[in-house]
């Protein structure tokens, strides 16, 4: 029979695997530290054992049901994808213009409660279709899986990373929830295609993050977000080894397929601090090259970003005379895209 003790640290364990759960689920910060304090009591923990089990279990539950019923189980080709990817191929750098919303302060008199922050970033590929690199030494996934899902790297001390977070239907409010997979906040990137292309495209979606946690033993409601989310949307192009296709493999390919300064990075000094304040300046310096595809300090701060399309636009700004706005709209109900030709 167990002492008092254990059965108390049984129910703070029990309470433990949900508190993430239940702190992205709860925007209000006075409800959340009452979930917090609730770990004082061994009584109120005990009496929550039945709701915390179901709550997580109803929200399994409904991710499994959105990924079943919102969209088909086998998307369709994005009729836009085969001409986008010809048109970024053309360009000497992908580079795009991401776009996600920053909370506005409490004392900036914003008549909205966010505010647009811009930054460039590098195009990495589609989802699940990572470009060759033979100088990639990573363990690579089998091309199992399709997707019209850009992707690109960040370092989870970047300001895009939290907004990601606060911006979703979770509200993260601190970065202490923001260190994993998870994500879903509203965003737009912009590619501006010169030369003889002359081709603007826009996508509108939302964005996640992939992180060190995705394949963890104890799975948290973000990664189960993330699985379910950009689940839907990869279309499985050979059945043979699916069971063998691993997330976190898919991560570790994404740190290999950048070059080894690009890696260091990720073991910069923290992004945006003041240079005369005090940091781990033995473990975190500028201008490193990793080498290592498992280096703790890099992999701890690197993450994969996601965009999930629901608008896609290209504007042809070639001819005056012939310049047409092409615009592609994701129907959940069909697992395919609508197209309307405008002016531009």
């Amino acid at each position: 029979m167990s002492s008092p003790l254990q059965a108390h640290l049984g129910l703070q364990a029990l309470f433990f695997n949900n508190i993430d759960y239940l702190l992205n689920i709860t925007p209000q910060p006075t409800l959340k530290q009452t979930y917090i304090n609730i770990f004082s009591s061994p009584a109120t923990i005990a009496s929550l054992r039945p709701t915390l089990r179901l709550g997580q279990l109803t929200h399994h539950l409904h991710l499994r049901t959105m990924a079943s019923t919102s969209s088909p189980s086998v998307p369709q080709e994005a009729p836009w994808k085969k001409t986008f990817l010809d048109h970024i191929s053309q360009m000497d750098s992908p580079e795009f213009v991401f776009s996600s919303l920053h909370q506005a302060p409490d004392k900036s008199n914003s008549p909205t409660p966010y505010l647009p922050r811009a930054r460039f970033c590098i195009y990495r590929g589609m989802w699940a279709q990572l470009p060759e690199n033979k100088h990639n030494t990573a363990p690579m996934n089998e091309r199992i899986f399709e997707s019209e899902m850009p992707t690109f790297t960040t370092d989870v001390r970047m300001q895009k990373t939290f907004e990601l977070f606060n911006s979703s239907a979770g509200h993260a409010d601190s970065t202490k929830l923001t260190q994993g997979s998870g994500g879903g906040g509203p965003c737009e990137a912009v590619w501006w295609v010169k030369g003889e292309t002359m081709v603007q495209w826009r996508i509108k979606g939302v964005a996640y993050i992939v992180g060190p946690d995705i394949e963890s033993d104890e799975e948290s409601s973000g990664v189960r977000t993330v699985k379910s989310e950009l689940g839907e949307r990869m279309r499985v192009v050979k059945e043979e080894g699916r069971e063998g296709w691993g997330w976190g493999r898919e991560v570790t390919a994404c740190f290999g397929n950048i070059s080894p300064g690009m890696r260091g990075s990720f073991a910069n000094p923290p992004p945006g601090k003041p240079v005369d304040q005090s940091y781990d300046d033995q473990k975190l310096k500028l201008g490193q090259k990793v080498e290592d595809l498992e280096d703790p300090v890099a992999r701890e701060n690197f993450r994969v970003v996601v965009i999930k399309p629901e608008v896609v636009e290209s504007v042809d700004q070639k001819d005056p005379a012939t310049n047409r706005r092409h615009v592609w709209t994701f129907d959940k109900a069909t697992g395919g895209w609508e197209h309307q030709e405008c002016w531009p």
